[in-house]
């Protein structure tokens, strides 16, 4: 598990990694992996630690669930990888930032700074 998470969160979760339930967990993802498409690709799925360190979050901002066609879900709420077109959901957010606060959406929809700048970018399941 390790090899996913390289910065603060490693200290705060290990002691998780170790229980049954996370065993459970795991062992459960490893074969839904290996019989079905899931989003997002294992590699993913710790990305927004990965981003964000503990000592750097500001804000949890938690989606419902990661998005499902090919090539969008990339490890962050709300947040698609380079080049794939802004999700509804996400030009809700830009369309609220530009009311509420005068932020012009960008066009885009890959929030990698939002995460550098200390915006945990969590989906609930």
């Amino acid at each position: 598990m390790k090899q996913l998470i390289h910065n603060d969160w490693w200290d705060v979760l290990k002691d998780e990694f170790n229980k049954d339930y996370y065993q459970q967990l795991h062992d459960f993802l490893k074969k839904e992996y290996a019989t079905h498409t899931i989003y997002p690709d294992m590699y993913h799925i710790f990305a927004a630690f990965e981003l964000t360190p503990f000592s750097k979050v500001k804000v949890v901002i938690l989606g419902q669930d990661p998005y499902h066609e090919p090539g969008q879900a990339c490890g962050l709420s709300f947040a698609v990888r380079p080049g794939v077109k802004v999700p509804p959901s996400l030009q809700n957010i830009y369309k609220e930032l530009f009311d509420d606060l005068k932020i012009p959406p960008v066009n885009h929809g890959y929030l990698k700074s939002w995460g550098e700048q200390g915006v945990l970018l969590l989906n609930t399941v």
